[in-house]
This record gives structure tokens, sequence and C-alpha cells, in this order.
């Protein structure tokens, strides 16, 4: 009985993967707002201001980067906020640690998600694991991550209602990851790759670049020079990208 278990395990797990890359049918990503710090009224008041509206510049976005790669979609993803969960998802480990550190992290992460997954009305393909901090307490964020296994994330975001435009661009970038996206940036100086990083690699000249590619999260403005994306408007899938998500064939 165990071992049919498991070939029923991995087959459904092949056959969800093949389902999400079809792209037949929505994605539904649940929204799980956090405090890091639970003492915080600040963090506490700006969660209780979030509902569906706050997801309205995500669903924008991609419908519009799908319809150029002939998704037949009228909505390929659709978010859903779900209530404010009290505990924090495990912090991953450095960079640089050891695989077997962050093997150990990815299955307590995963841990964490199959007991911390309040219901949201419907069925989930995606959870993304909201971390509000205090920008006057914590002025950079540390860096977000994501699991394509498991399709789970753990976002770190500003309670800011001034960079919810921002923590869109981090949602996308992170919501991507669960769908087999790779980063397009240079790990130790954080510039966009050319080309794969560059959202107009043909552009001639060609800087400055006037947008961003989402798993680059930087506008290239010199060889050696880029800024983060100020929100969704500025931002595109490129090609590589809409490729490993299964957007081109």
């Amino acid at each position: 009985m165990f071992w049919i278990a498991v070939v029923l395990t991995a087959l459904m797990q092949v056959w969800q993967e093949y389902r999400i890359r079809q792209w037949h049918m929505p994605l539904t990503v649940a929204l799980y707002p956090i405090s890091a710090d639970s003492r915080n009224p600040k963090i506490h008041t700006y969660i209780q201001t979030l509902h569906a509206d706050h997801s309205a510049a995500l669903n924008a976005f991609f419908v519009r980067e799908a319809s150029k790669y002939k998704v037949r979609l009228s909505r390929p993803v659709q978010f859903v906020m779900g209530p404010q969960i009290k505990q924090i998802p495990p912090a991953p480990p450095a960079v640089d640690a050891h695989w077997l550190d962050i093997l150990w992290w990815s299955l307590k992460f995963r841990a964490f998600s199959w007991t911390h997954q309040p219901a949201v009305g419907m069925p989930v393909d995606i959870r993304l694991y909201l971390i509000f901090h205090d920008p006057a307490q914590h002025p950079k964020l540390l860096h977000s991550t994501a699991l394509h296994k498991g399709r789970i994330g753990r976002v770190n975001l500003f309670a800011e209602a001034s960079q919810q435009a921002a923590n869109n661009v981090i949602i996308a970038h992170e919501l991507l990851h669960t769908l087999n996206a790779t980063d397009k940036y240079a790990m130790h100086t954080l510039q966009p790759q050319f080309p794969q990083g560059y959202a107009e690699p043909y552009a001639q000249p060609l800087y400055p670049q006037s947008m961003a590619e989402v798993m680059a999260g930087r506008i290239p403005l010199t060889a050696k020079r880029a800024r983060m994306a100020s929100s969704l408007d500025e931002v595109v899938v490129g090609w590589q990208t809409a490729k490993e998500i299964g957007w081109i064939h």
C-alpha cells in the first residue's frame, strides 16, 4: 500500500505539472498576509486594509503579458486574499549555504505550508506568504524566495501604501519562480543579465532601457547601472521566461 501511495502521489504531481504548463485553466494564487512583527501596530493596521482590490494590478499585468504570447485565457491568474496567518515561515539559509541546509529548509517550508493553508473558498494552485515589514524599522528588505516544487513563496514586502506598486513587482517575480521561471540577474551585482534579463535586448541604442524583465526586476540604465522597477507598468515577461512557464511551447 505504501508504494501504491507513492506512485499515485508521483503521478498526481506529474499531472498537475502538465495541467499548469498547458494553461487551459486559470491558476488560483492565494495570498496570505503575515506580520513580521506582531507587536507593531502599523503593520497590523496595514494588513487590515488588504482586500481583493489590492491584486487588481497583478491581475492586469498577467492578462497583458499573457496576451502577448497568445495564451487563450481571459484571466490566466486569479488572486485571492486569504486570512492573516500568525506564524512566520522558516527563513531561507544564506545564498552560499550548503545544499543540505537548503534542502532541509525547503522541507521545513513545505511542512509549514501544509499546516498553514486556510481555505479561501476555491482550490488553490499556488500559495504566497506575504511577510509585511515596517519600512521605518526595515528600510531594506531581505531576499524573498519561492519553490517550484510545492508552488509556495515567502515574500518580504513593505507595510506601506506608497510601496504597494513596488510590492507587486516582487510578488509577480516570486510567483513566476513557482512556475519554474529562473532569475535573470547576476547574483553578486544584481545587474540584469544580457540578453535574457533585458526587456528590449535589441533596442538601438541599448541604453537606457525603458522597461524591466520581470525575472531581472531592474531597468538597465547603463551596462553597469540599473534601477528597480517601481511598478508592474514598467515590467514585461521576456521570451525566455515565457518559455520556462509554458506560455511558449
